[in-house]
């Protein structure tokens, strides 16, 4: 809290205490993750605007570490090395996370309040009530003004999930489900009519033929003196070049299911509005399935005393943040002619696992951010 005056910190702490007090009597465990972090996780499963925002460096032994730039991993990393495995735990923190400025109040230190429900069994019911304990903490912290925007990165993969396309391509458009104009290309070059176009690495693909991929991916790296860069091995590279490699070979999707993709991507409304358009659109038995998930959860969370029929529904909500898995969430509020965002979560089922547990481990949480809360308040 450097920089700040008396006043200004004794604010802070008033509003972090109210924030911690709604969470701790709601039965989580207040827990105090370490700082300094190993980069790997955050800079493979964060995102891009993460990544770049991270601040890492190399300890005398040559790991690379990072300074946190969120607090969710580090209370995945605690949970773990604590032996829970998948046993159900409940947390909650508060403490300084760091980043990169990207606009004026988000300084390179920052206070995060949150909490985190580890192996979840009540699904929708526990992402309704992360919900309304993220408002509450809000409300109490003295926030009376607020909008919800939703997403459901479930329904995204279960509407892939159901079309008939090579597993590598569902991957890649899930990847890309942050990047707009990424995604929009990929599936352009996966849509009828858009094959045998040429890029940059057409000839070094086209040499697939006559050659084994690592070879070729050695051989053209000491041909050319290139060092392997960002963590990808030739095993990687070759990877990627061998399902370029396969493409080629593939029927591309019809138009009428990118149109399909595209028209479910532009779906916008209330929470509540949409569920007649998603049930009207023509896909499988996983996208139904993920259709009702949806529609317990609105219950779920009028069961919570929430009101979802004044929630914003967006389909390519995800957040920043690219271990999302299903169900997320944005709180905003207005501050001055604009809304900043001051809270946010959702489920992330993999996390656990790719981080060592024995297996997948259900997974929600959410996040607040105390300077941009008391920006609001002021």
């Amino acid at each position: 809290m450097a920089g700040k005056s008396s006043s200004e910190r004794a604010a802070l702490e008033r509003q972090n205490a109210a924030l911690m007090a709604v969470f701790e009597r709601a039965g989580f465990d207040q827990i105090a993750p370490d700082i300094i972090q190993p980069a790997d996780i955050f800079l493979e499963r964060s995102g891009e605007d993460i990544r770049a925002r991270t601040f890492v460096f190399t300890d005398p032994r040559g790991a690379e570490l990072c300074l946190r730039p969120d607090l969710t991993v580090p209370a995945c990393r605690y949970h773990l090395s604590h032996g829970a495995g998948g046993r159900e735990a409940r947390y909650c923190y508060l403490g300084p996370a760091f980043r990169f400025p990207d606009e004026a109040l988000s300084p390179q230190e920052f206070t995060q309040a949150g909490i985190e429900w580890f192996g979840d069994t009540e699904g929708a019911a526990a992402e309704a009530r992360i919900l309304k304990l993220a408002v509450s903490a809000l409300e109490a912290a003295g926030l009376s003004k607020l909008t919800v925007t939703l997403g459901d990165l479930g329904l995204f993969a279960a509407l892939l999930e159901d079309v008939d396309m090579p597993q590598r391509w569902r991957r890649r458009l899930r990847h890309q489900f942050w990047r707009p104009q990424a995604f929009r290309d990929l599936l352009e070059s996966y849509t009828l009519g858009n094959r045998g176009k040429r890029s940059s690495i057409s000839a070094t693909i086209d040499a697939l033929e006559h050659e084994d991929a690592p070879v070729l991916v050695q051989r053209l790296l000491s041909a050319q003196g290139l060092p392997l860069v960002g963590g990808r091995s030739v095993e990687d590279i070759a990877q990627r070049l061998s399902g370029k490699f396969a493409d080629r070979s593939e029927y591309p999707l019809p138009h009428t299911i990118s149109d399909s993709i595209s028209h479910y991507l532009a779906l916008k409304g209330t929470a509540s509005e949409v569920v007649k358009d998603l049930r009207a659109m023509a896909s499988g038995a996983r996208f139904a399935a993920a259709v009702t998930r949806y529609e317990q959860r609105l219950e779920a969370m009028e069961d919570q005393g929430l009101n979802p029929r004044r929630f914003r529904f967006e389909a390519t909500f995800g957040r920043e943040l690219e271990y999302y898995t299903g169900f997320v969430f944005q709180v905003e509020a207005p501050h001055g002619k604009a809304a900043l965002a001051v809270a946010g979560g959702g489920r992330y089922d993999d996390l656990l696992e790719d981080m060592g547990a024995e297996k997948k481990v259900p997974a929600v949480g959410c996040a607040i951010h105390t300077n941009r809360l008391l920006a609001v308040l002021s």
